[in-house]
C-alpha cells in the first residue's frame, strides 16, 4: 500500500506528521501499518490506526522500541506511543511489531520501587500539572512534578484548578506558585463557571498530558478543554480534599482545535527516576545562585561563602525551598545508584548465562 503524507491522514488529528512518516519508512516496507496507542490494558493495547480504532496485542515486557534499554516496564507500550502493528496478530488482532523512538517520555520510578522505571505516557509536548486552588498548593509536589516534566523534555506548565473555591487567595497561591515555578507559566482557571479555561487553552500545545493528585481536578478540567463530558468525575471527600480515582488508566483523545490530550490517573505517590536535568531545570534559581559558592562543590549546608544559604538569610531564597530542593537531590542520587546496581546485576548475569552455556558446550563436545 502506497502513502504520501500531505497532512489528511486519518492520524493527523493524533499528530501524525511528515517526521514520523519518514521514520516509518522502513516498516511500511515491511508490511507494517502506524498507529498510537491511546491506553494499555493488561497487555492489549487501544490503538488508533489509519482505518480506526482497533484492540492491539503486545507482550507486556519487550525491547520493541530503539529509544530505550532492552526489556522492562520502560520498553513496553504506553499511552502516547507511535506503534508499528502486523495483521493477524494472537486472536486475530493486529500486534505491535515495533515502536518508533519516542521523542519524549515521562518516567517515575516504579510503584515497587525497583530501580526500573514507569513510563506514565510517551511523546508529550506539554505538561498540564493540575493543582487545586480548594486548599492550600503543596509546593513540594509542585517542584516534583516539574522535576519529572522537564527531564521528559516535554513543556511544563502549572494550571491552578477550581479557582471558584480560592475564596480570594487565589493571588496569593498564584504568587507562590510561580515562585517554585521559574520559568514555567502558571494560569488560573474554573473548569465549573468556564473562567480561565480560553487562557488555559492559549498555554497548551501538540500532545498535552495531565498530571496531578486525585482530586485536583484533571478529568474536569479536560472535559472543558474537550466540549463534552468524555472523562469520568467523581466527588472529593470534604475532610481532606482528596479524590477517588475516576480515572483508572490512561486515554488518549483529539482536541477540538487541535492536539491530543492524555488524562491520568491520580498520582499519590511520584518518585523520581534519574532526573537530574529536571532537578536543574526545576531549581534554576538556586542553581544560578550556586554559580556564585566560593566553592564548586559547595553542598549549601555550612560552608563559608556559599551564596546559596546568604540568599536564604536576605529572605531572597524561601528556606522551604531549599529544604525541597535538598530532599529530591538525595532521593534522585538513591535512584540513580539502584538503577547502576541493577545494571551491574543484569550484566553480571548475562556474563553467568554465558560462562554456563560455554561450559555445557564443552562438555557436550566431550561427550563426542
Amino acid at each position: 500500500m502506497s502513502f504520501t503524507f500531505a497532512g489528511s491522514s486519518p492520524l493527523a488529528a493524533y499528530g501524525w506528521d511528515e517526521t514520523l512518516e519518514n521514520e516509518f519508512t522502513s516498516h511500511r516496507a515491511a508490511g507494517l501499518t502506524p498507529a498510537r496507542v491511546a491506553a494499555v490494558d493488561r497487555g492489549l493495547c487501544d490503538v488508533v490506526a489509519e482505518d480506526g480504532p482497533a484492540r492491539a496485542s503486545a507482550p507486556a515486557s519487550s525491547p520493541l522500541s530503539s529509544s530505550d534499554s532492552p526489556g522492562g516496564p520502560v520498553a513496553a507500550p504506553c499511552t502516547g506511543d507511535w506503534a508499528a502493528l502486523r495483521a493477524g496478530g494472537p486472536g486475530g488482532r493486529p500486534a505491535v511489531a515495533a515502536l518508533l523512538p519516542r521523542r519524549t517520555a515521562i518516567v517515575r520510578s516504579s510503584a515497587a520501587r525497583d530501580s526500573r522505571g514507569q513510563v506514565l505516557a510517551a511523546n508529550v509536548d506539554t505538561v498540564a500539572i493540575a493543582v487545586s486552588l480548594a486548599a492550600r498548593p503543596d509546593l513540594g509536589r509542585v517542584e516534583r512534578l516539574l522535576a519529572l516534566a522537564w527531564e521528559s523534555g516535554a513543556r511544563p506548565v502549572v494550571v491552578l484548578t477550581k479557582a471558584d473555591r480560592a475564596a480570594g487567595t487565589a493571588g496569593t497561591a498564584r504568587s507562590e506558585v510561580a515562585a517554585a515555578a521559574p520559568g514555567v507559566d502558571v494560569v488560573a482557571c474554573s473548569a465549573a463557571t468556564g473562567d480561565g479555561v480560553d487562557a488555559v487553552r492559549a498555554v497548551l500545545a501538540g500532545t498535552v498530558v495531565l498530571l496531578g493528585p486525585s482530586g485536583a481536578g484533571k478529568s474536569t478540567l479536560g472535559n472543558a478543554l474537550l466540549g463534552e463530558d468524555v472523562l469520568a468525575t467523581g466527588a472529593v471527600r470534604e475532610a481532606d480534599g482528596k479524590g477517588r480515582h475516576t480515572t483508572v488508566r490512561r486515554e488518549l483523545l483529539p482536541l477540538p482545535g487541535g492536539g491530543v490530550l492524555i488524562d491520568t490517573p491520580g498520582l499519590r505517590g511520584v518518585g523520581l527516576f534519574e532526573a537530574s536535568q529536571g532537578l536543574e531545570r526545576t531549581f534554576a534559581d538556586i542553581e544560578e545562585l550556586a554559580a556564585a559558592c566560593r566553592f564548586g562543590d559547595c553542598a549549601h549546608d555550612t560552608e563559608p561563602g556559599c551564596a546559596v544559604l546568604a540568599a536564604v538569610e536576605d529572605g531572597t531564597l524561601p528556606p522551604r525551598r531549599l529544604v525541597s530542593y535538598r530532599k529530591l537531590l538525595r532521593e534522585n542520587a538513591w535512584a540513580a545508584a539502584r538503577t547502576d546496581d541493577r545494571l551491574r546485576a543484569e550484566r553480571e548475569n548475562r556474563r553467568k548465562e554465558i560462562t554456563r552455556w560455554q561450559r555445557r558446550l564443552y562438555r557436550e563436545r566431550g561427550d563426542r
